[in-house]
């Protein structure tokens, strides 16, 4: 087999007809400048490629169910292996999906509790075993006398068939009727099942009065119910005498079904388990999850923090948001005759209303009335009636509406809570008695993945169930592992796979794919290091070594300098980005890429070339006060947050730090700033919001998630643009406005495509083929639009420019200039500006959002709140953000960002460092202070790493 993967003439995107050999079975590197061609070679070129030949081997029927990739545009790839590629694209946002079943180690605990586990009584929690049909005979002829039962086998119970051959068998058996899904059917009689339907099918083996001289033919039916329904039988009871005067009446009512096992039974309590079955501990089935949430664990209720969510505000100012709708006479009668009633202003801020009033008030005022007036015909009408309250009325609205808009619009109002059956288990109670090690299902997921660890490494078990288990243990044990060893041990089993960051789910992808022990493989990451501090690279590159020693290719796409500096061989991409890049700069081993003087990522990493420290720090003067922070792993901590400096939010993963930035501090300020509807973390107070008067979150979502979205729309430019072609005097003439030089309404686009320049032609088991519009040729308008040209050039011409051809050809336009202007300054010049937002990365998204706050107008009172800005930076680009933020502080402005990056870390004016470690280990404040001051601290893991960047 070759040693290389050889890559001939390769023009994907910006690729200029590259030539490259990436030697095989090491860990590889891609770096470069943002936009240099970076992903487009690892992924859109080699896995793309790789992808397609894989997908082309399989016969046409599974092709269609699979998800084919274009040929990417290359004369050839050689030595090409499967591949495997492991994105930053978001985890499943299924509320059921967790960690534990993400990673399939909840499939193994299943197993492991089914096989291995002690089942306790639900009731009275004493261990139970299996029940002896003596036992079951003396329980049922305890019961009164003359009571009817029938006993019931549930040979099937919630499976899929049409069980024709067991039917004909029991026939022939001698039983004469079935219970199908509840319905009673003669076996003499045809009965037909649908197959695609799960159906519970019981055999009637006997009825009985309960009397004396009945023992040996019960024990006789029950026998051959067990044997029937592989030891378990139902019974029903019928009818009788009155059942209110037995001696157990709550556990004796007509046609009540007792179940008992010959396996799992509490005699104490009269209580029967079904089979220990791993779909009983199964969430995502009905044999397993909680009855009442059906297994999602919380159950939604109108939250009175939603309906409320800024108390400072009063009745009149509409503090309570539902009622904001009901303006006019209605509310304004309504609001009148409670503060009639209840004597209260309603000017009066509902904080400060009495308890009693604003429990009133949102959940009714149960038996008292209260005196409502109407007017009609200049004469007021009085009727006297209880007050239903807000939240009651909320709730009768969402129960009896029929209209999913009305439902939908409700739901704002609408918050989470654990589900009180199950507490937030998830899980029936019979699940939730089997346990092993002394813990339940439920608490072993509950724990941190290193806790879990922990717990399986030291468990003993008894010797026939540690043979049992053997196998499964090994499988749990080594999955904990791999997870420990990509720096999520502070994760849980059962944390929502939804409320993963893109890193996160990364990482918990390529632990999996460790655990998979594949070899001979092409394994592509895309910054891996992403959200991960810097004590926790090490482990993660010692992944990345380990997935190279199985035998694999490993191409990681990463700018993290340790990373690059670990690696066997380093692709450096550029000279530049866009149309600037899509060469090899340089190539080889870490060494020779510092010794390289054309490659830009040498000379940061050589030290040629460096973010340089700020020249003196800013001292503030104003602090934002955060009182009682304890939302998630928040420990009820105080912290102050610098106004009017830049401040970074520093900590190893899991530490806190999104939930104090981003759902404590930005949601609670977008109530009172904004009344958002979003809940914010429970906090006690948060002091110094009047020095504020708008707070901006720039995430990296996406702009848009249509092809139809694009940097113009998003930042305002392209109305811009329009507005210009609607003034020139071609268009005056023909009367066109700005609408027609919209491609997103009907008009001026081209209707053959609907102005996306592209038809997509479904090839079932082929890839769906994109082909260019032949009407416009994928320019998005028709022929009379395209004719209208400013400088020569059509609105679609203009389209095609990146940001720094538009800025140069538009530059006597000021409102366009000063726009095109600040992507140019965050470092986007080279995208263009109708380059569609589903091809744009997580962080060229988020700078193109920095770039449209920075072209309004700033007051000077605005708080900006980034996550992760590097994300997808080289280190030049990271110098050209640090400008843009340092920029936005010098105009009087706040900018705290939640980061791991050092040489961002190094210029800040404030760092508030959480911690000491992840999960339910962090959530405090380890120190705070400038840069220096937390490089000294003794028990601050940034610190530890902050110190060589300020030479200290």
């Amino acid at each position: 087999m070759t040693k290389y993967i050889r890559i001939r003439g390769a023009r994907e995107h910006n690729l200029k007809n590259l030539d490259v050999d990436i030697p095989r079975d090491q860990l590889v590197v891609i770096t470069g400048v943002s936009g240099s061609g970076k992903s487009t070679l690892a992924f859109d070129t080699i896995y793309a490629e790789g992808q397609r030949r894989y997908v082309e081997s399989l016969s046409a029927y599974a092709r269609q169910f699979l998800e084919q990739m274009q040929k990417p545009d290359v004369e050839s790839i050689e030595g090409l292996s499967p591949a495997i590629s492991i994105e930053q694209k978001t985890t499943s946002r299924n509320p059921r999906s967790t960690v534990g079943t993400v990673t399939e180690i909840y499939d193994y605990l299943r197993l492991l509790f089914a096989r291995a586990g002690t089942v306790h009584c639900p009731g009275c929690g004493r261990e139970i075993a299996a029940q002896t049909v003596q036992q079951m005979v003396d329980q049922i002829l305890a019961w009164p006398d003359k009571t009817r039962v029938m006993l019931l086998a549930p040979m099937v119970r919630g499976r899929k068939g049409e069980y024709r051959k067991e039917l004909k068998q029991l026939l022939a058996e001698g039983f004469v009727r079935v219970r199908i899904d509840g319905q009673m059917h003669e076996l003499s009689e045809p009965i037909a099942l649908d197959k695609n339907k799960q159906h519970t099918l019981e055999v009637v083996v006997d009825r009985l009065v309960i009397k004396e001289g009945i023992a040996t033919r019960l024990a006789d039916s029950l026998e051959t119910a067990l044997k029937l329904a592989d030891g378990l039988v139902e019974v029903e009871i019928v009818g009788g005498p009155d059942l209110a005067e037995a001696v157990r009446p709550d556990a004796l009512q007509a046609g009540q079904s007792i179940l008992f096992s010959s396996r799992h039974a509490c005699i104490e309590c009269g209580v029967s388990l079904p089979e220990i079955t791993p779909r009983m501990f199964s969430f995502n089935n009905p044999h397993g999850a909680c009855p009442e949430c059906t297994g999602l664990g919380t159950r939604n209720y109108f939250d009175p923090d939603l309906v409320v969510p800024n108390p400072e505000l009063s009745l009149r100012e509409g503090a309570i948001i539902p009622w904001e709708t009901r303006t006019g006479v209605y509310y304004q009668q309504l609001l009148e005759a409670l503060s009639e009633h209840f004597s209260f202003s309603v000017t009066t801020p509902f904080a400060e209303l009495p308890e009693s009033l604003r429990h009133i008030l949102l959940h009714g005022s149960g038996e008292e009335t209260v005196r409502f007036f109407f007017d009609q015909g200049g004469r007021r009408h009085f009727y006297d009636k209880p007050f239903e309250g807000v939240i009651p009325h909320l709730q009768r609205r969402y129960q009896e509406s029929g209209s999913d808009s009305v439902r939908e619009n409700l739901e704002r109002f609408m918050g989470q809570m654990p589900c009180p059956s199950c507490q937030g288990a998830r899980l029936r109670p019979e699940s939730l008695c089997v346990t092993i090690g002394g813990r339940n299902i439920r608490e072993v997921c509950a724990q941190s993945i290193s806790t879990a660890h922990d717990f399986f490494c030291t468990l003993e078990l008894p010797a026939q169930k540690a043979e049992i288990a053997r196998r499964v243990l090994k499988e749990i044990r080594e999955r904990l592992s791999f997870l420990a060893h990509v720096g999520l041990d502070y994760l849980s089993l059962e944390r929502s796979a939804g409320t993963l960051s893109g890193g996160e789910g990364q990482r918990i992808r390529l632990a999996t794919q460790i655990g998979s022990s594949l070899t001979g493989v092409l394994y592509i990451l895309d910054e891996p290091s992403i959200g991960l501090h810097q004590r926790d690279n090490r482990r993660l590159l010692d992944t990345l070594k380990r997935l190279r020693d199985l035998g694999n290719t490993v191409l990681v796409v990463e700018h993290d300098e340790e990373t690059i500096l670990e690696a066997d061989h380093i692709l450096d991409l550029g000279p530049g980005a866009g149309v600037h890049g899509g060469l090899i700069v340089a190539s080889g081993s870490p060494e020779e890429i510092l010794a390289d003087p054309n490659s830009l990522t040498g000379r940061y990493l050589s030290g040629a070339l460096r973010i340089a420290l700020p020249a003196a720090r800013r001292v503030p003067t104003r602090f934002l006060n955060i009182l009682g922070a304890c939302a998630n792993n928040l420990r009820d901590i105080d912290v102050r947050i610098p106004l009017g400096v830049f401040t970074c939010v520093t900590g190893v993963s899991g530490s806190g730090k999104s939930t104090l930035v981003i759902d404590t501090l930005f949601r609670a300020l977008g109530q009172r700033l904004y009344r958002s509807k979003d809940k914010a973390g429970k906090v006690k107070e948060i002091l110094g919001l009047e020095h504020l008067d708008k707070v901006i979150d720039i995430d990296q979502s996406p702009i848009g998630r249509t092809p139809r979205s694009n940097p113009a729309t998003y930042t305002g430019v392209f109305g811009d643009i329009r507005d210009l072609f609607a003034q020139l005097p071609e268009a005056k003439l023909r009367g066109y406005k700005p609408g027609r030089f919209s491609f997103n309404v009907k008009g001026g686009r081209c209707e053959a495509c609907q102005g996306d320049g592209i038809l997509k032609i479904e090839m079932h088991f082929l890839p769906d083929v994109y082909v260019t519009c032949e009407v416009c040729r994928g320019a998005r308008y028709n022929r009379e639009t395209l004719e209208i040209k400013y400088k020569g050039k059509s609105i679609a011409e203009v389209l095609d420019m990146t940001v720094n051809q538009a800025a140069a050809f538009l530059e006597n336009i000021p409102r366009i200039r000063a726009k095109l202007e600040t992507l140019r300054e965050v470092g986007i010049g080279y995208i263009k500006l109708g380059q569609s937002a589903t091809t744009l990365s997580g962080g060229e998204a988020q700078r193109v959002k920095l770039a449209k706050e920075l072209s309004r107008r700033a007051t000077g009172r605005t708080i900006y709140i980034l996550d992760e800005p590097t994300t997808g930076l080289h280190f030049a680009d990271i110098q050209k953000l640090l400008d843009v933020l340092q920029r936005l502080v010098e105009a009087g402005n706040t900018v705290v960002v939640i980061e791991h990056n050092l040489d961002v870390i190094k210029t800040a004016d404030h760092i508030i460092d959480l911690g000491p470690e992840g999960g339910s280990r962090g959530g405090e404040v380890v120190v705070c202070g400038t840069p220096e001051e937390v490089a000294r601290h003794s028990l601050s893991h940034t610190g530890r790493y902050l110190r060589p960047y300020l030479d200290l």
